[in-house]
């Protein structure tokens, strides 16, 4: 049932590799849509092969929002992407359309989906400091451990390599003595919105191989002269944007840590293991239905189902 008081808002998510983008272009024509992209990498211009953004063909005319707004040295957070979006839903409602979240960031699309509040703990810049050096003489993994001790919840979420945001989830717990996971339970439980939020899954073994063959594609539509590029604008290794996936591997091979071919290995177990924590974030989400897109040969089946779903909802 929709509920007339309150803005609708469509969600689109699923692993990487799944499936959205093709998916949602036609659910976007269907229903009068302008998509909002919910990836927290494709919002940097001149990272387009790595984080496999929508080229302008593919976008088919469909508007679509928070795409290359930042050079790569901005330091783009989720408080900042979730204002973005509220902001983006009125205007998009406004113009007669559909407002339309597409992406994979599981807490980006949640905080928009509940809207969190993110609490103004404020900042410790000392203490920040401290553990981006700790990561620095003892690995990225140690720093996560560190994490899992005081809120494993949230380092289960969070990938090691991730450091700006372990950092922020421990300068919370240091400043506050509330584990970040704590502080965000509660609020999951009212949208702001009339959401119809619909999950694509498939066959892991298959979504697995899907993700080894779109890194062999972005390999050879020059993932590595896109690092290269960047390196030579003067973005540091360290950089959130650098420690993205299918980045931060490059930049290791190209600074001479590992073969081209052992950072192919590492970026694919890497792509995989990212997948698998998608799916473990979203599953713990509530009000989503699933849809099993395996048979992907059967685009148009999949369709009818999803479109069923959105007009059952939005009717």
């Amino acid at each position: 049932m929709t509920d007339e008081s309150k803005p609708k808002l469509l969600v689109l998510i699923g692993p990487t590799a799944v499936g959205k983008t093709k998916m949602s272009i036609e659910l976007a024509k269907e229903f009068g849509c302008e998509i909002i992209s919910g990836d927290s990498m494709q919002v940097y211009r001149g990272m387009d092969i790595g984080t496999a953004k929508i080229s302008a063909d593919e976008m088919e005319g469909i508007p679509h929002h928070l795409i290359d707004i930042h050079e790569p040295d901005h330091p783009y957070s989720v408080a900042e992407f979730q204002e973005q979006s509220r902001r983006l839903i009125t205007e998009i409602a406004g113009r007669g359309k559909l407002p339309f979240l597409v992406g994979g960031t599981g807490l980006y699309v949640e905080s928009v989906c509940y809207g969190y509040q993110f609490s103004e703990t404020g900042a410790d810049e000392a203490f920040r400091d401290e553990q981006f050096r700790y990561a620095n003489e003892n690995g990225a993994e140690a720093l996560h451990r560190k994490l899992a001790d005081v809120d494993p919840e949230t380092a289960d979420r969070l990938h090691p390599n991730d450091l700006r945001r372990v950092v922020r989830a421990l300068e919370v717990f240091h400043m506050t003595g509330i584990p970040l996971s704590a502080q965000l339970a509660p609020q999951t439980k009212q949208s702001p919105y009339d959401l119809c939020l619909v999950g694509l899954t498939m066959d892991r073994q298959m979504l697995y191989n899907r993700i080894e063959e779109r890194i062999d594609l972005m390999l050879n539509q020059g993932l590595v002269d896109e690092v290269v590029a960047l390196m030579d604008k003067g973005y540091a290794p360290g950089l959130v944007s650098m420690q993205g996936l299918g980045y931060k591997e490059i930049v290791s091979h190209l600074n001479g840590e590992f073969s081209y071919e052992e950072a192919v290995v590492l970026l694919k177990r890497d792509t995989r293991r990212f997948a698998k924590r998608q799916l473990s974030w979203f599953r713990h989400m509530k009000d989503i239905e699933w849809v099993d897109v395996t048979d992907s040969g059967n685009f148009s089946a999949n369709y009818q189902k999803i479109r069923a779903i959105i007009a059952g909802k939005f009717h």
